[in-house]
């Protein structure tokens, strides 16, 4: 697929600038497909289908949400949220230079693409959503909480990888390898103690807020292009019904369920690329 890419753009919120880091693989093509992370993960997830969508002859893009991985911080924390994250991925979306795009977002990345696919004269082209939806229980986002915004030290790398397993148990039976590279790609070093790599901020506007159950099916409804939901069959966050509903409403997703896993699939395995890969590849 040849050499991944390392870039950033700067982009403006109320406080000033910051960096947007981005990763980008594959050949020119004239539909990048974007992909976009869950809230407290980074570009680095995507690693594996990156790698597999450029070998298949696709430009990717993987962007680091502001707070996250190589991007800069705000200054003020109340800033981390939606209006932000969409103004961010739309500039970025005009550096790409291209009249369309496919979006791959996992959880918040997939609520950022859907936000951006419901605004008139959007240029979406195909969205993938993984694991999240229009109605988001506020039973799964108090279990979000229990661990989003926490700022651990961790001696070494075994003891941040044990972490790393117990917050993330629900990805699925991932192997030892795929393991280590989730835990070595979400740490930063911070003298000789490792920490994530992420503002620990992030989670000041959702603390600030009286937790309630998440309701967009305006949005949903607003949806025009081709959408293909993927979901962890355990999954609290995209429950059945909410899955079965995006398929009859709004842009009649397809839907995909993977076994064995809950929030969220981590795209790391081929069973999971594969389709989606396919999917994308359609006209």
């Amino acid at each position: 697929m040849g050499a991944v890419r390392e870039d950033s753009l700067r982009c403006l919120s109320r406080s000033g600038f910051h960096e947007l880091a981005y990763r980008e693989s594959g050949p020119d093509h004239p539909v990048p497909v974007l992909c976009l992370h869950g809230l407290a993960r980074n570009a680095r997830d995507f690693d594996t289908l990156a790698a597999d969508l450029a070998a298949a002859g696709r430009r990717v893009v993987c962007a680091d949400v502001v707070g996250r991985g190589d991007s800069g911080w705000l200054r003020d924390p109340l800033d981390y949220g939606y209006p932000q994250y969409l103004a961010d991925t739309a500039a970025l979306i005009a550096r790409l230079g291209s009249r369309q795009v496919d979006i791959v977002g996992t959880s918040m990345g997939g609520l950022i693409g859907m936000m951006l696919a419901a605004q008139p004269d959007n240029p979406i082209r195909r969205l993938v959503v993984n694991d999240v939806g229009p109605f988001i229980p506020k039973a799964a986002l108090a279990r979000i909480l229990d661990y989003f915004g926490e700022d651990p030290r961790f001696a070494g790398l075994a003891e941040a990888e044990a972490y790393h397993r117990r917050i993330y148990r629900s990805f699925g039976d991932l192997s030892d390898a795929q393991w280590r590279h989730l835990t070595e790609t979400s740490l930063r070093r911070d003298g000789d103690q490792w920490r994530l790599h992420y503002d620990p901020r992030i989670a000041e506007p959702m603390r600030a807020v009286e937790m309630a159950d998440v309701d967009l099916w305006p949005l949903w409804d607003a949806v025009s292009c081709p959408v293909l939901v993927l979901r962890g069959a355990e999954s609290d966050l995209l429950l059945p019904q909410t899955a079965a509903e995006m398929k009859e409403r709004g842009p009649r997703a397809e839907l995909i369920e993977f076994p064995g896993c809950g929030h969220a699939p981590a795209l790391l395995d081929p069973a999971q690329i594969a389709p989606l890969r396919d999917w994308l590849a359609g006209e």
